[in-house]
This record gives C-alpha cells, structure tokens and sequence, in this order.
C-alpha cells in the first residue's frame, strides 16, 4: 500500500479498525455462559485481518 494516503482513505481504515473489535467480556459470559468460546463470536462479521480480508476503499 501507498505510503501516504488521501485523508478519507485514512479514514475509512480507522473506522474499519474500531468495527473490528471483539465483544466485551461480560457481553459474551451473558450470551454462552461459562463455556470457553472465542471473542469474535459475538461480532463474527466484523472479524478481519489486513491481509485475508479487503475493505474495498
């Protein structure tokens, strides 16, 4: 990727960043209780890693 980039691609990669996180703690013990499961459960369709998954900005 470009080394600088336009302010509202910039933008878009911070916004997309910030949708990326996982649930909180207490969110994922109220929906499955004490079994072990992963955090991205709650939000699995925001999950994405920067070489797998493209933004299409």
């Amino acid at each position: 990727m470009a080394r600088t980039k336009h302010i509202s691609r910039k933008l878009k990669l911070i916004k997309a960043t910030k949708s990326a996180v996982a649930a909180p703690f207490w969110a994922i013990l109220k929906k499955f209780g004490k079994r072990k499961v992963y955090r991205w459960r709650l939000n699995p369709h925001k999950r994405r890693h920067w070489r797998r998954n493209k933004l299409k900005i």
